[in-house]
């Protein structure tokens, strides 16, 4: 349950399923909006964000040393996605291929909850 009940988004109303959430994920600083006054709930997530809400929820600690080709070292999603290879989150689409860009299904997302929580 979010501690303060501050809504920043106009596109999040307290109707939605989903409010409680949202706002829950934005205070602990594992997302943020797609804007400063939007969050998009119902876009799609890319493997990079999920990856990354899921190295923000464990701490955004220590990251691995596997390099995929197709994530740059500037990106925001890095760190993040060199985590959740080192941790066996992830292992990509290929050996060398991370494919941050693409949209992430929900089995990759069950996947990757059930290798993060070690089923």
């Amino acid at each position: 349950k979010p501690e303060h009940g501050v809504n920043p988004f106009r596109d999040v109303t307290e109707s939605d399923d989903y409010y409680d959430a949202v706002l829950w994920a934005v205070e602990q600083g594992i997302t943020s909006g797609t804007l400063e006054d939007a969050f998009s709930p119902d876009a799609p997530c890319t493997r990079a964000q999920i990856v990354t809400f899921l190295w923000r929820y464990d701490g955004a600690g220590k990251t691995g040393t596997r390099s995929f080709a197709d994530v740059p070292q500037d990106a925001y999603y890095y760190k993040a996605v060199e985590w959740a290879a080192q941790q066996g989150i992830t292992t990509g689409v290929t050996e060398d291929a991370f494919s941050p860009n693409a949209p992430c299904t929900r089995a990759q997302i069950v996947t990757f909850l059930f290798r993060y929580l070690g089923e």
